[in-house]
C-alpha cells in the first residue's frame, strides 16, 4: 500500500471558503471567488500546516518542490516566467491567517524584480519606464523593511529627500531618472542594514519572503493581538502567492477597497476608497488623499458598474458585510481579496437585523452573528469630542466607558460629594472594600495600581463604571490631596476625564454622551425611537426565546436590584450580606467580634437585626415574585477590624504619652487575638458562623420576617438562603437545623443551599447534595482556591508574565478555567443531580458575566448565570448564543 504524500500548497480552483484553517482565510476566500468565476489573478496558497512545521524547526522536505510545481502552472497560465529578462512574471506574497490579524507581515509585491528584468517589465508595460523603475523601488522598499527588517524610516528620508530635491510633494512628479536614481540609493541602504546585496535571484527573493510570512506569526505585534483577542497561538498562518496586477500603469489605473455597506453604522451603500495610478500600500500609506469611491463612476464608468455587480454577488454570496481590495490595470478590474469586514459593534447589531428582514439570513444567525463584548460597548457612555485629544496619561482599559468629574482621593469625600450630585472621579492608588460606597458614588475609578482583575475593575465593570487601572506614571499622594503625571500636577476638585475603553486620562472635562442601549434597557427609548436600539431589541428578544439558561444578577441593595430588573434579570442570585455591615454598622460588628458575654454577644445581633431585616424588605419588594438568593455572611474578619499595626501604633503612641488607650486596647487584644497570617483561608463563611452563636440564627431570621412582612402587604417573596464556604455537608446539616427552625417559627418558606467554592465541597457533591437544594458556584474563590492564588496579589506579580508565555491565553478570573475549575464545575452538577435530580444550579461568581464562561455553564448543565446588573443584558444575550451554537454543533 503507497503512502499518501501530504500536500503543502494549493492552486485557487482547489479550496473553498471553508478551508480557513488550512488555507488561511484570505487564500480561503481566493479559491471562493475563483470558483465563483470572478477576476482573480491567480495564484497559489501555502498551507498553515507548512507554517507550523517551519515554526517547529523542520520545513517540509517537498515544500520546495510543490512550490516549484506550482509556479511552473502560474507562469504557464500567465504565459510568463518568474525573472525573465523579456517578459517577468512578478507576484505578491502576502500572509493570511485564518482570523484577519494586525501585526502579521505586511504585504511585499513586485517579487520577482531584478536589474536584469525591470527592463523587460518596461517593454511590457508598452515602454512606460517610469512604471519598472518605480516598481522596482516599491520592491526594495517593502521587501527590505517587512522581509530583512530595515528600518522603514530610512526608505522613507531617501522617497522625501527625492522629492525635496524635485521640488515636489507628490510621488507622481518624479521621473525615470529620478526613480532609477531612488532605486540605487535604496540599495545601497539594504545593504547597510543587512550587510548583503540585494538578492538578484527572483526565487531566493521568493523564498525569503515566504519565510518571513511564517516567521511573522510569532512577531511581537501579532503575539500580542492573538491574546487580546483569544486566538489560538497553535494555528499558523498560510501564505499567498499571486501573480501581480499593476495599478500604477497610468491614470486608467488604480486601487480601491470598497465595504458592502458601511462598516461603522451598518447602513446599505457603497462605501471605500479609491486612488488613481497607485499600488494597494499608497492606500493604506496616505501617501496621497483618496477619493470616495463614488467617484471611480466618472473616471471608469465600465470598472464601477462592474465592481458594483461584484459587490452585490459577493454580498449575497456571504449573506454579510464584506471587504474588498481591487486593482484596475487599463480599464481592467480585478479582484485582490475579500472578506467578512470588521464592523463596529453598532454596525453588527444593525447589520444582522437588515440581513433577517432581506431574507438573507434567520433570526439565529443573526444572534450567531452578534456577540456580548459587543453589546458591552454599546451600553458604556462615549466621549463626544472632535479633533485629537492629548491624554496626560495612560493605564489599563479595565472598564469601558467615559467618566468626567471632580478629582477626590478617598471614598468618603467621594460618597460626600457624589450624594450632593457632583460628578467625581475616585483616585486611589488601588481600591479595597472600604472604597465601596465611594466607588458606587463616583463616576469613574482611576487607580495607578492593578490590573483587570483588580479590585477596582472588577467591582467596577460590575457596577457599569468606568474605571481605568494601572496608570503607573500618576504619582498619587493621598496626603496631599493632589497627583503628579509628565509634569502636571491635579489637586482635589481638579476636572478630569477618563476613557475606560482606551485608558486614557484627559486634564478638564471632554463632553460625554449618554448610550441609547442603556436608555432602552431602563426603559427610557423605545425601539421604533432609534435604529440602532430596533436592532438590539429584536435580537434580544429572539436570545431570551432560544436560551434554556436563567438569568439572575448579584445585588445588595433595592436600586442595584431595580436596575438588575429593568435590564432583563429573573431574580437575585447573589445577595451579598457583608456588603451590609460596612459604613456607620461596622461598629456593631466590632461590638459582636469583641462581646465576652453572652449578653453582650445578644445586644450587637439585636440591633443588628431590623436593620438587616430592612435591606431585605427593600430586595424582596424590588424582586416580588422572582427568586433571591441571600449569601450568609461571607468576610475574612480583618474587614471589619482596624489594621493590626495601626492599632499597635494609636496604643503605644497613647502608652507614651501616659494616656489610657481605652477601647483601643480591647481592639489590639482581640485583633491579636483573632490575627490570621491568611484571613481569605481563615475564619469565614460558614466556619464564622459556627464560631459565632447566634450570627446565622440572626440574619435567618430578619430575611424570614422581612418575606413575612412583603408577603403581608400582598407581595410575593422567594427567599432562598445560601450557606458559603461549605466544605462538608456536616457543616450544612448544623446551619440548615438552626434555619429550619427559625423558618418555622416565624412561617416562612425558603429553599437552603451552598455555595460550592471550595474543591472539597465540589469533589463531595454527592454528599452535600443531601442537605442542600440547590448550588451557586462561587468561581472567584473556587479559582483561587483551585489555582493556589489570591487574585488581589497575583495580577500585579506574576499575571504578566504568566500571560507573556503563554500558561494564561486570558487571566482565570476573567474567564473561566474550563479545563481545571471547570472540571470541578461538571463533577460536582453530576454528583450533586445523581443524589437530588431536580437540584437547581448556578452560579454567582464573576464569571457568570463572562461571555466564553456563559458557555461553558450552558454546556455543563446549570440552570441559571448570575451577574452584575450591569452585564444581564450580556448574559442574557450570550445564552442565547450558547443556545443556537449548542443546536448547531449538534445539527453538524
Amino acid at each position: 500500500m503507497t503512502t499518501q504524500v501530504e500536500k503543502f500548497v494549493y492552486d485557487f480552483a482547489e479550496g473553498n471558503k471553508d478551508l480557513k484553517d488550512l488555507l488561511g482565510g484570505k487564500g480561503a476566500n481566493l479559491a471562493e471567488m475563483t470558483n465563483l468565476g470572478l477576476p482573480v489573478p491567480p495564484g497559489f496558497i501555502i498551507t498553515t500546516e507548512a507554517c507550523r512545521a517551519y515554526l517547529k524547526g523542520a520545513e517540509p522536505p517537498t515544500l520546495r518542490d510543490e512550490v516549484s510545481e506550482h509556479l511552473a502552472r502560474l507562469e504557464q497560465a500567465m504565459g510568463k516566467r518568474l525573472g525573465d529578462p523579456e517578459n517577468p512574471l512578478l507576484v505578491s506574497v502576502r500572509s493570511g491567517a485564518k482570523f484577519s490579524m494586525p501585526g502579521m507581515m505586511e504585504t511585499v509585491l513586485n517579487v520577482g524584480l531584478t536589474d536584469a528584468s525591470v527592463g523587460g517589465l518596461a517593454r511590457q508595460s508598452g515602454g512606460n519606464d517610469r512604471f519598472a523603475w518605480d516598481s522596482y523601488r516599491r520592491l526594495i522598499q517593502m521587501f527590505g523593511k517587512t522581509v530583512c527588517g530595515v528600518p522603514g524610516e530610512a526608505f522613507d528620508e531617501a522617497l522625501e529627500g527625492a522629492k525635496k530635491a524635485k521640488g515636489t510633494h507628490n510621488d507622481l512628479d518624479l521621473d525615470t531618472d529620478d526613480l532609477k536614481a531612488l532605486v540605487n540609493t535604496y540599495k545601497k541602504i539594504f545593504t547597510e542594514h543587512t550587510g548583503r546585496e540585494f538578492p538578484q535571484d527572483p526565487r531566493e527573493q521568493l523564498d525569503l519572503a515566504v519565510r518571513a510570512v511564517f516567521d511573522s506569526w510569532n512577531a511581537e505585534r501579532a503575539i500580542l493581538y492573538r491574546r487580546q483577542e483569544r486566538i489560538p497561538a497553535d494555528l499558523g498562518t498560510a501564505v499567498n502567492v499571486v501573480a501581480m496586477v499593476f495599478g500604477n500603469l497610468g491614470p486608467d489605473s488604480g486601487t480601491g477597497v470598497a465595504f458592502t455597506r458601511d462598516p461603522g453604522t451598518g447602513n446599505r451603500g457603497i462605501y471605500g476608497d479609491y486612488l488613481a495610478n497607485a499600488q494597494g500600500e499608497d492606500v493604506v500609506a496616505g501617501i496621497r488623499n483618496t477619493i470616495p469611491l463614488q467617484e471611480l463612476e466618472r473616471l471608469d464608468k465600465k470598472s464601477y458598474d462592474q465592481l458594483l455587480e461584484i459587490m452585490a454577488k459577493l454580498e449575497n454570496h456571504y449573506k454579510d458585510l464584506c471587504d474588498i481590495e481591487f486593482t484596475i490595470e487599463r480599464g481592467k478590474l480585478w479582484m485582490l481579496q475579500t472578506r467578512v469586514g470588521k464592523r463596529t459593534a453598532a454596525a453588527a447589531f444593525t447589520i444582522a437585523s437588515h440581513l433577517v428582514d432581506e431574507g438573507g439570513i434567520d433570526l439565529d444567525e443573526a444572534l450567531h452573528r452578534v456577540t456580548g463584548a459587543q453589546l458591552a460597548q454599546l451600553m458604556f457612555p462615549t466621549f463626544a469630542a472632535d479633533g485629537e485629544l492629548k491624554p496626560i496619561a495612560k493605564g489599563i482599559a479595565a472598564s469601558p466607558g467615559a467618566a468626567v468629574g471632580k478629582v477626590v482621593f478617598d471614598s468618603h469625600r467621594a460618597a460626600e460629594l457624589g450624594n450632593a450630585g457632583e460628578r467625581v472621579i475616585l483616585v486611589r492608588r488601588e481600591t479595597n472594600p472600604d472604597d465601596l460606597p465611594g466607588m458606587i458614588a463616583a463616576q469613574g475609578i482611576l487607580t495607578s495600581r492593578g490590573g483587570k482583575t483588580s479590585h477596582a475593575a472588577v467591582v467596577a465593570r460590575g457596577m457599569g463604571k468606568t474605571c481605568v487601572c494601572g496608570a503607573d506614571a500618576i504619582d498619587v499622594n493621598i496626603q496631599a490631596r493632589q497627583f503628579t503625571v509628565n509634569g502636571h500636577t491635579v489637586a482635589e476638585g481638579d476636572i478630569i476625564s477618563i476613557d475606560g475603553t482606551s485608558g486614557n486620562v484627559y486634564l478638564g472635562e471632554v463632553p460625554v454622551q449618554p448610550s441609547p442601549v442603556v436608555q432602552y434597557f431602563e426603559g427610557k427609548l423605545r425601539p421604533e425611537d432609534d435604529e440602532l436600539v430596533a436592532a438590539v431589541h429584536r435580537i434580544m428578544s429572539h436570545a431570551d426565546a432560544r436560551r434554556r439558561l436563567r438569568v439572575r444578577t448579584n445585588a445588595d441593595t433595592g436600586a442595584d436590584a431595580a436596575r438588575a430588573r429593568r435590564f432583563g434579570a429573573e431574580g437575585i442570585g447573589l445577595c451579598r450580606t457583608e456588603h451590609m455591615f460596612l459604613g456607620d454598622r461596622r461598629e456593631l460588628v466590632e461590638r459582636l467580634i469583641l462581646a465576652q458575654t453572652e449578653d453582650e454577644r445578644n445586644a450587637a445581633l439585636d440591633a443588628l437585626l431590623p436593620l438587616q431585616r430592612n435591606d431585605f424588605i427593600e430586595i424582596f419588594r424590588e424582586m416580588d415574585g422572582l427568586p433571591v438568593t441571600v449569601r450568609l455572611i461571607d468576610p475574612p474578619l480583618h474587614e471589619f477590624l482596624p489594621p493590626l499595626e495601626e492599632l499597635a501604633v494609636k496604643v503605644a503612641l497613647a502608652e507614651a504619652r501616659g494616656e489610657d488607650p481605652g477601647k483601643d486596647a480591647t481592639l489590639l487584644a482581640a485583633v491579636r487575638r483573632m490575627h490570621e497570617q491568611n484571613p481569605m483561608l481563615g475564619l469565614r463563611g460558614v466556619r464564622l458562623g459556627l464560631v459565632i452563636p447566634g450570627l446565622f440564627k440572626m440574619q435567618v431570621r430578619a430575611i424570614a420576617e422581612a418575606a413575612a412582612a412583603v408577603k403581608r402587604d400582598g407581595g410575593d417573596p422567594r427567599p432562598e438562603i445560601m450557606v458559603p464556604l461549605v466544605g462538608a455537608v456536616q457543616e450544612l446539616e448544623t446551619v440548615r437545623q438552626e434555619a429550619e427552625q427559625v423558618l418555622r417559627e416565624v412561617g416562612v418558606e425558603a429553599l437552603i443551599g451552598t455555595m460550592i467554592e471550595v474543591p472539597r465541597a465540589a469533589l463531595t457533591s454527592g454528599q452535600i447534595a443531601e442537605a442542600a437544594e440547590f448550588f451557586s458556584f462561587g468561581t472567584n474563590d473556587l479559582t483561587q482556591m483551585g489555582w493556589g492564588f489570591s487574585r488581589d496579589d497575583v495580577e500585579g506579580s506574576f499575571f504578566t508574565r504568566y500571560l507573556e508565555l503563554g500558561i494564561f491565553g486570558v487571566s482565570p478570573f476573567e474567564s473561566i478555567d474550563t479545563e481545571g475549575v471547570g472540571r470541578l464545575v461538571r463533577i460536582s452538577v453530576e454528583e450533586g443531580r445523581a443524589t437530588r435530580p431536580d437540584l437547581k444550579i448556578g452560579v454567582c461568581g464573576e464569571h457568570g458575566g463572562d461571555p466564553d464562561s456563559v458557555h461553558f455553564f450552558h454546556s455543563a448543565g446549570l440552570d441559571y448565570v448570575s451577574c452584575s446588573p450591569f452585564r444581564v443584558p450580556v448574559a442574557r444575550l450570550e445564552a442565547g448564543r450558547a443556545a443556537v451554537t449548542a443546536v448547531g454543533s449538534d445539527s453538524r
